[in-house]
């Protein structure tokens, strides 16, 4: 299996800034894409941002100009630059990777609060 450790969530205020990061250890060997979900309480899990291995990109429309995936491939990390945050950002942040033939795998996630 791979293991996924979130780290960065916190507590900001309305237009501040965070960065997560997210390392893969384990079964590394194919991962393929990686990206970021979030929940908030109530909410279905959506999509934030994803990346391949070459480094395409997309994100939700909602993060479009704020955030900004990277990875980094020789440490099996991928982050979340998180700018100009909003309330309606605080959620639970979740990792994920994805493997060849494999189903993706997700971190535990990591508290994002925006207060107003």
């Amino acid at each position: 299996q791979v293991q996924l450790v979130e780290s960065g969530g916190g507590l900001v205020q309305t237009g501040g800034s965070l960065r997560l990061s997210c390392a893969a250890s384990g079964s590394i060997a194919s991962i393929n894409a990686m990206g970021w979900s979030r929940q908030a309480p109530g909410k279905q899990r959506d999509l934030v941002a994803h990346i391949t291995t070459s480094g395409s990109t997309n994100y939700a429309d909602s993060v479009k100009g704020r955030f900004t995936i990277s990875r980094d491939n020789a440490k099996n990390t991928v982050y979340l630059q998180m700018n100009s945050l909003k309330p309606e950002d605080t959620a639970v942040y979740y990792c994920y990777v994805d493997r060849i033939f494999l189903r993706r795998s997700w971190g535990q996630g990591t508290q994002v609060t925006v207060s107003s």
